[in-house]
């Protein structure tokens, strides 16, 4: 499986039902899992993000349709970033 991080913002509509924040992430938790992927790890954070998630999935197209799924229900706006594991990273460079 390929990790994935995932920077998430809370929509206007997302920060004033924030109260159901919980309840909306154990949701995207099924909707991934449904997919075929998984919440690894999740921190709500301070600063430019409000929360960011480590998630696995299969594939890129995967990843995709996750977040357009939570995209379109207009409590949150992501920025997802493919990850590569340390063995891969010394590969790629080994390689320049």
């Amino acid at each position: 499986m390929t990790t994935y991080v995932v920077l998430v913002n809370w929509t206007d509509q997302g920060i004033r039902n924030v109260a159901d924040s919980p309840k909306r992430l154990d949701a995207a938790r099924k909707m991934l899992a449904d997919m075929g992927g998984t919440f690894r790890d999740i921190w709500m954070t301070m600063g430019d993000y409000d929360l960011v998630a480590i998630c696995e999935a299969p594939d890129d197209a995967i990843v995709a349709r996750f977040a357009l799924q939570m995209g379109k229900g207009g409590n949150v706006r992501t920025r997802t970033l493919k990850a590569f594991p340390e063995a891969a990273y010394r590969e790629i460079i080994s390689k320049l």
